[in-house]
């Protein structure tokens, strides 16, 4: 009912479907899709999958997806200055095998896929300011092995918990938190006589300035890719179809794929270029959307 029967009503006179793209429409200062919402089309799953199929490119045309690499991570990196975590990214290497080295104490090389999944899953537990009772559930372990976890993660990067820190005494002082580019969101519980009140607000407070300088650098690299196809005459045939969090759709003519594609990754990976973390962006190419990953 959310997609195989309600999409295909609201295609045009061409089979094209037309979303409403909101500019801010998440507090964090992400962009939202209503009318139909194409930031909720499921991504796995065969089910998932086989609706993503039925986005198709135009005839002479590619779908073309560039999406920035565990952005928000670094972004952590970036703001904290965590030195450890900055290496991480400078080095290249994969971050949740290099997290799981240094919270496992295990040289990169004997890091096994378990010990990998669980340091992701602190990492994105971390980056969105869960305690140890949702990393527990989120490890599926007990709560003694996630209070471990959570120690280690912040002995290994010790900067982080002083960034976290002083981002809640910051929040608590002035009632709200910046991105890295001064955009604030206001937290007005953070001062609630009600605990679990005020620890949502904590925790929306700690992932604020990281999800939001993760959406605002993405709107920076909007900016710089509809500028780099301009200046290289391409406008007219790579056009931008709808962004999805940390991703760009485009439908890009066959003929300049190839040219196109080092285009668009190279204007968003400079978007900062005078940061010490770097950003990566990947790109994926396909006839419908389900070929793109």
């Amino acid at each position: 009912s959310t997609y195989i029967d309600t999409i295909p009503t609201l295609v045009d006179e061409k089979n094209r479907l037309h979303t409403h793209l909101n500019q801010l429409g998440a507090a964090t200062g992400r962009m939202s899709s209503t009318n139909p919402n194409l930031q909720n089309i499921p991504a796995s799953g065969e089910l998932g999958l086989s609706v993503r199929r039925a986005f198709i490119a135009a005839s002479g045309h590619k779908l073309v997806s560039f999406d920035y690499s565990q952005i928000e991570m670094r972004v952590l990196a970036m703001l904290s200055g965590d030195e450890a975590l900055i290496k991480i990214f400078q080095s290249g290497i994969d971050v949740h095998t290099a997290v799981a080295s240094q919270v496992f104490k295990v040289p990169p090389e004997q890091v096994v896929p378990e010990m990998r999944r669980k340091a992701k899953v602190v990492n994105f537990g971390i980056v969105y300011g869960m305690g140890i009772n949702a990393l527990k559930a989120n490890l599926k372990s007990t709560r003694e092995e996630a209070a471990q976890f959570y120690e280690e993660y912040f002995v290994a990067f010790p900067s982080i918990r002083a960034y976290f820190e002083q981002v809640k005494a910051q929040a608590r002082k002035q009632g709200y938190t910046e991105t890295l580019f001064g955009r604030r969101r206001y937290f007005p519980g953070i001062h609630s006589p009600i605990p679990p009140i005020k620890a949502a607000n904590e925790r929306m407070a700690v992932n604020a300035p990281v999800q939001g300088t993760a959406a605002d650098i993405f709107k920076l690299a909007l900016c710089q890719a509809d500028g780099v196809l301009k200046k290289h005459n391409l406008h007219s045939k790579a056009q931008l179809l709808l962004p999805v969090h940390d991703e760009l759709i485009y439908e890009v003519a066959d003929e300049v794929v190839e040219q196109v594609i080092p285009l668009i990754k190279g204007a968003m990976e400079r978007v900062l270029p005078d940061s010490q973390v770097p950003l990566v962006a990947n790109s994926g190419v396909g006839n419908n959307w389900a070929e793109l990953k």
